[in-house]
Order: structure tokens, then C-alpha cells, then sequence
């Protein structure tokens, strides 16, 4: 029985074995740097899978050029593994803005910064209340709720200046109220 056992594992780690191509790999080639196409066509030629995993947009990159790659180069793999790649996109990631009016300049620019937008300007106009967002420009159009915008849009947000204490220095009580 024992003999039998051990013949029985034996032959399972024989098998195990060539099933896996134990001790068999292959190193990944460099592909960054490459477009995609390219890219695909080099791991393809090689016996790689090549799988878009992500896109990021990049203003200084040639779009569609592969940025990161995972395994790396020269990591040893199976042949056929499948090689992940990131690009840049063609395109800067569009949003929605939010309503963003009658919301703190603080929050307003928070929200934005959020949502990934970094030119973001303030005007200041007249009203009532101080730092309070009264309207959302982009373009010299207003923007309403809703509107798509790529993140390297401009904003400028339109702000109230407040009320100084001159311009209430000469009414009364009963008007202040």
C-alpha cells in the first residue's frame, strides 16, 4: 500500500509538472515607450496576451503611447501570460459639473479640485453675501448643473464681494432688518 502511495504521488508531480511547464519561462520584452498597436503586435509576436488595462491623459505624451506596463521588462514569466498596459488617452477625462452655486467659494473650489480640475479662477462681483458662488463660467459661457467639461477646462467662478460696512454706515435700524 505504501509502495503503491507513493508510486501514486510520484506520478501526480510528474504530471503536475508538465501540466504547469515547470521550469519554462519566457521574459517580458519592453514595451513602453511604444503605441499600442505597436505594443500589441511586439508581445503578440512573442507569445503575449496584451490587455488594455487603463488610460490616463497625458498633455505632454503622444496619445496612445503605452506608459506602464505589468510584469515589467524582464520579468520571467509563462509564455502566454497576459502583459497589462496602460496608455494615454486621447482625450482629457470630461465631467459633469455639479451645481455650485449659492456653495462657499471654499466648497466650490473643493468640489472641483475633486473632481479634477486645477484652472479654476475667481471673479469677484457685487452681492450681498461675501464669498458666496454666485454663477459658473467656463469659455465666457455660463455653465449650468449638469454641463460636461474636460478637466482642463477653465472655470472661473463668479463670487459675491459681500457688503461693506460703508455702504450700511447710513441707514437705519429698521432698514438694515
Amino acid at each position: 500500500m505504501v509502495l503503491v502511495a507513493v508510486v501514486f504521488v510520484w506520478l501526480a508531480l510528474v504530471w503536475l509538472d508538465s501540466w504547469t511547464d515547470h521550469g519554462h519561462y519566457v521574459e517580458v520584452p519592453q514595451v513602453k515607450g511604444m503605441t499600442y498597436e505597436t505594443a500589441m503586435s511586439s508581445l503578440e509576436s512573442e507569445g503575449f496576451e496584451a490587455a488594455l488595462s487603463d488610460s490616463i491623459y497625458d498633455g505632454k505624451t503622444r496619445p496612445g503611447t503605452v506608459v506602464e506596463q505589468n510584469p515589467k521588462r524582464g520579468t520571467k514569466v509563462k509564455a502566454g501570460r497576459t502583459v497589462y498596459l496602460t496608455i494615454t488617452a486621447f482625450s482629457p477625462k470630461s465631467v459633469s459639473v455639479p451645481s455650485l452655486t449659492d456653495v462657499s467659494l471654499r466648497q466650490a473650489r473643493s468640489i472641483l479640485e475633486g473632481l479634477g480640475f486645477r484652472n479654476i479662477y475667481v471673479e469677484y462681483v457685487p452681492s450681498e453675501f461675501k464669498d458666496l458662488v454666485v454663477s459658473v463660467k467656463s469659455g465666457g459661457r455660463q455653465l449650468q448643473p449638469g454641463s460636461r467639461l474636460p478637466v482642463t477646462a477653465s472655470i472661473v467662478l463668479n463670487v459675491g464681494e459681500g457688503v461693506s460696512d460703508d455702504d450700511t454706515a447710513g441707514e437705519t435700524e429698521s432698514e438694515q432688518f
